[in-house]
């Protein structure tokens, strides 16, 4: 059988993420190649997928239509770039967030690809801006940030440069549909884009709670794992508001005084460090402690829940 999909996509750079994108894309019955610098960590790379893969089929969480092998056949490294992009529809960055090193990577690029091409990036913190500036190709260019890991949790946030064509993002989105991810248009670059913001106001209205004592920082994680977060898992912030009250005017009619009085007593942006940061790491370290081995562990559990919610949300949007 041969692959589902017309094209090829290109993954640059063979870390967590890169890897976490082919398997992404081979899902979706796309040929990848792989590239990186180095031989060695192409080979290591691929050693990984297939592991990844062989496991996630075993406990039926393999992603698309394809079984785990046929998959694997998609994917293949190289070592040169020109060999790489040649006949590639698609380009994904993925190299450390570095500004000066993804720069020299797309400058490499602009020298080397057509007019068609899609040059991505999966930078979580830089902008398009900085990170596409002078770049011939500069309408082909578009930010597409993943959540980690990008494989259980679908969301991407597209984010064009204020030179990209409307086309360039449409068809970003188009294809991040088909490989089964949740894209999202921002409709401007913004520091943060969405989801850090929102993950920034959170971490800085439970650093100031525990902070000032109102909460352990234990609790502090129960309130959203068995609170806000039970809800969050399946509707936002906005639909939350709608359902609890007779739609969004009523609940703004209901709930705004009291909204803009709690928000009025919000503190200032903490600074992330001192007696506070000693706080909370130490309660932190209690439940995991912050070597590799505890760590390693309690994030292939976080990841094995992941892949359990992703797992029920199928099932419940089929319903």
């Amino acid at each position: 059988m041969e692959p589902t999909q017309a094209g090829q996509v290109v993954v640059i750079g063979s870390g967590l993420i890169g890897r976490s994108w082919a398997m992404v894309f081979a899902g979706g019955g796309f040929r990848v190649k792989l590239y990186d610098v180095v031989q060695q960590q192409i080979t290591s790379a691929l050693e990984y997928i297939s592991k990844e893969m062989k496991e996630l089929e075993k406990s039926g969480m393999l992603k698309g239509t394809l079984n785990a092998e046929k998959q694997l056949s998609l994917i293949s490294g190289c070592t040169d770039l020109k060999t790489a992009v040649d006949g590639a529809m698609f380009i994904q960055e993925c190299t450390p967030e570095k500004l000066e090193l993804k720069k020299k990577i797309f400058g490499q690029l602009d020298l080397i690809v057509n007019n068609d091409v899609i040059l991505s990036s999966s930078t979580s913190t830089l902008l398009p801006t900085k990170l596409f500036a002078g770049l011939k190709h500069v309408k082909q260019c578009i930010v597409a940030h993943p959540v980690n890991p990008p494989y259980y949790v679908p969301l991407v946030e597209l984010v064009p440069h204020p030179e990209t064509e409307p086309s360039t993002v449409d068809k970003t989105y188009a294809l991040m549909k088909k490989i089964g991810q949740s894209p999202v248009k921002l409709t401007k670059e913004i520091d943060g884009f969405v989801l850090n913001r929102l993950q920034y106001a959170v971490i800085s209205e439970a650093w100031r709670l525990v902070g000032e004592g109102v909460i352990s920082p234990a609790d502090l994680d129960l309130v959203m794992s068995d609170g806000l977060g039970m809800r969050y898992a399946f509707i936002g912030p906005l639909e939350t508001m709608h359902l609890n009250a007779e739609g969004m005017t009523n609940y703004c009619e209901r709930y705004r005084e009291g909204m803009i009085h709690v928000l009025k007593t919000f503190g200032p942006v903490p600074d992330f460090s001192g007696e506070i940061e000693q706080q909370i790491s130490q309660a932190m370290s209690e439940r995991t402690p912050a070597d590799p081995e505890h760590l390693n562990a309690r994030r292939a559990w976080r990841d094995e829940c992941l892949m359990g919610l992703a797992k029920l949300k199928k099932q419940m949007k089929s319903n």
